[in-house]
């Protein structure tokens, strides 16, 4: 059987769904910087991440990027767009060369009508990504900006492979991130390094102090 990573959904996944992975899927290689799958696209098919880091991003009404989340090793996706038909709600691009496991839309549901308990792993990959989604407009909507850039440091400090100091994005990335203008992150890492929490460095930023940087992110006053 296929060897998968010890993290992620997949760390927690049914036999059933690895099997499925093993028998069914074909590996997709990614170079830096290529889409695997747009915004709009057609979903026909489940993905599981077996190398590397995707960005998961979406096109806002205005036109503008906006970065959700990055995934790494033993993350599965695609799940929503395969039970209803409908188009894909984001776009994944390869932050850094990563390998793809994809199993066709057909292939998934014949298999979950021989294995009905396959679903129960859909069901739950489908709640938990709905709960994200959910957790991510409550942030953009209630939390003020400072607030949500100091959570998202804080998770991409921890979701890294080897939990760092260093989060290798720049400004305008991390812009994206949260949902702000470049110049307001900018605005607010310089007042943050005053305070020795953080600073900015060539082609990112390191963070300084997590205690104090966990304090700002439970702020909702700031």
């Amino acid at each position: 059987m296929t060897a998968f990573p010890n993290s992620g959904f997949l760390s927690e996944a049914s036999e059933r769904l690895r099997v499925m992975l093993s028998s069914l899927a074909t590996p997709v290689s990614l170079a830096q910087g290529e889409v695997l799958f747009e915004q709009g696209d057609e979903g026909d098919a489940l993905y599981a991440l077996m190398e590397g880091m995707l960005e998961v991003s979406f096109l806002a009404m205005s036109g503008r990027k906006l970065a959700l989340s990055l995934m790494r090793p033993g993350e599965v996706f695609g799940e929503i767009a395969l039970f209803d038909s409908g188009p894909r709600t984001a776009t994944i691009t390869a932050v850094e060369p990563s390998q793809v496991l994809r199993v066709r839309r057909n292939d998934v549901m014949n298999q979950i009508r021989e294995h009905p308990d396959l679903a129960v792993d859909m069901i739950r990959l489908a709640g938990l990504r709905m709960r994200w989604m959910g957790a991510q407009l409550n942030e953009q909507v209630f939390l003020p900006m400072p607030v949500r850039l100091a959570r998202k440091l804080l998770h991409l400090a921890n979701q890294q492979e080897v939990p760092s100091a260093r989060i290798a994005l720049s400004q305008s990335e991390l812009a994206e991130f949260v949902g702000a203008t470049r110049e307001a992150v900018s605005k607010t890492i310089a007042t943050w390094k005053r305070s020795n929490v953080v600073e900015a460095s060539r082609g990112g930023l390191q963070i300084h102090d997590f205690a104090a940087l966990r304090q700002l992110a439970e702020s909702d006053l700031i």
